[in-house]
């Protein structure tokens, strides 16, 4: 079963527009990334940002015990690194590629001209005050749920994010190590809940994660009704 999914409609993409969101694009230089790539680190000078075309990403914060927390996912149509270049202060997060991913890489002067030459302050303000609840770690703002409904809200969420017309996206760039420590649950209970969700017709079987049914995994994430 497959949920079209309507990228031209996320995040900055969807406030701006088609044709300022292309111009914005334009207004930088190309960047290729491959899975596993850091396009940003926590600690170092923000004095770019980076505008996601394609694939997928996800911010995460180191803490000083060396943990890292996931804060959030980003995909095609949103930014990245935005708040740094905006008032000149090191990152407070790092940048990783879930998937291939390319990226228009702005410099802060750059992208205030932009914002200037079109003026578009106010849709970056509403973009910025839409994604100020991913300071707060995922593990906290999904607390409140049981192990199942987290775990099948992460792995519809990245599902969600995938590029549409991606022929692997059902394939989640996840591993089940990586779910646990994302969403504070132990390895065997994140197993226990992908085998319930398998056993739900949500995931197909194998040594990977993949969807087999969004609505299924949508109602085991208690996103709507049975």
């Amino acid at each position: 079963m497959h949920q079209e999914v309507n990228i031209a409609s996320r995040g900055l993409r969807g406030l701006l527009g088609e044709e300022l969101w292309r111009s914005l694009i334009d207004s930088g230089l190309e960047r290729r990334h491959k899975a596993g790539d850091v396009l940003l680190r926590q600690g170092a000078p923000g004095d770019h940002l980076l505008v996601l075309k394609h694939g997928r990403v996800k911010i995460l914060a180191s803490e000083p015990d060396g943990a890292e927390l996931l804060l959030s996912l980003r995909s095609s149509g949103d930014l990245v690194g935005e708040m740094s270049p905006r008032d000149d202060r090191r990152r407070t997060a790092t940048v990783q590629a879930l998937d291939r991913c390319s990226t228009s890489l702005l410099t802060r002067v750059a992208f205030e001209e932009f914002l200037e030459r079109h003026g578009v302050h106010s849709a970056f303000s509403d973009y910025l005050v839409a994604k100020l609840s991913e300071t707060v770690p995922y593990q906290l703002q999904q607390a409140h749920f049981a192990a199942r409904q987290r775990v099948a809200r992460l792995i519809y969420e990245v599902l969600m994010l995938a590029d549409p017309d991606d022929s692997d996206r059902a394939r989640v760039p996840f591993s089940q190590d990586a779910l646990a420590k994302a969403l504070g649950l132990s390895r065997s209970t994140v197993a226990d809940q992908i085998a319930t969700l398998r056993a739900a017709g949500a995931l197909g079987s194998g040594p990977r994660i993949v969807v087999r049914d969004e609505r299924v995994l949508s109602v085991e994430a208690r996103l709507i009704a049975r």
